[in-house]
């Protein structure tokens, strides 16, 4: 395995994703005393894989896992390679009816907590671009997911412009900007949605916007200005997902 790119997985939610939908990729797995009843069934896989797997103390943990938020179990995994957007569009996008689509979301535990949400309401898979400010799978995007992340297929778009105007015809297209947008029921509910969600403190880049059929915005108090892409990709998600037929 040397020179094999890995990524380090924490957390009992997290770690049970990844054995369930990639046990090929795991290579190895550390556990505190706490955690060996979950860990057990795991172990027996990694043994009748002849892969090393080991019980160790909170410090060594943390060591491992590189934070001490690692709940207790930590699997380190091949990395998983997102590929790029290409055509024809890959069918496993298409089967749920809202795609999450990021617009240079930088920060890993939003990145996170968008996938665990998508999960949560049925989302496919979920696009995100190849600004250089776009947060990828990382440490903290894992953990934020519990997850989530296993659950949903991935791609790269090196032009969010351009893979936008390419889903036209399969999916209603749809920025989610902090104002100027129609509430989510006023939009048609005649296709699928891929939603537009943008960077945490310029929103989307304008380029994608204008790509975007209808644009969407939530209706506040108004006390704060908006809510963290997070919390409203939830929101939208769970509000695009509701429309009726």
């Amino acid at each position: 395995m040397s020179g094999t790119a890995t990524e380090r997985i924490a957390g009992p939610a997290a770690v049970a994703a990844l054995f369930a939908r990639r046990p090929q990729a795991v290579l190895r797995l550390f556990y505190l005393p706490t955690r060996r009843r979950e860990a057990g069934p795991l172990c027996k896989e990694l043994a009748a894989a002849r892969k090393p797997y080991r019980e160790v103390p909170p410090d060594e943990l943390a060591r491992i896992a590189g934070t001490p938020h690692h709940g207790g179990i930590v699997a380190v995994a091949e990395a998983r390679v997102v590929p790029e957007l290409g055509a024809p569009f890959p069918a496993a996008l298409l089967s749920a009816r809202v795609l999450p689509v990021l617009d240079a979301v930088g920060n890993p535990h939003n990145l996170g907590a968008i996938a665990r949400s998508a999960a949560f309401f049925g989302c496919a898979g979920m696009i995100l671009s190849d600004d250089a400010r776009q947060a990828g799978l990382s440490d903290a995007a894992y953990r934020t997911a519990e997850g989530g992340l296993e659950h949903l297929a991935l791609h790269r778009a090196a032009s969010l412009p351009v893979a936008l105007r390419a889903m036209a015809p399969r999916f209603t297209t749809v920025a989610a900007v902090a104002h100027g947008g129609v509430a989510p029921a006023a939009l048609p509910r005649t296709k699928n949605f891929a939603l537009l969600l943008g960077n945490e403190e310029t929103g989307p880049g304008a380029a994608a916007i204008a790509a975007c059929a209808h644009r969407v915005t939530l209706p506040g108090s108004g006390r704060v200005e908006s809510l963290n892409v997070s919390v409203a990709a939830a929101v939208l998600i769970q509000a695009l997902e509701s429309l009726p037929p």
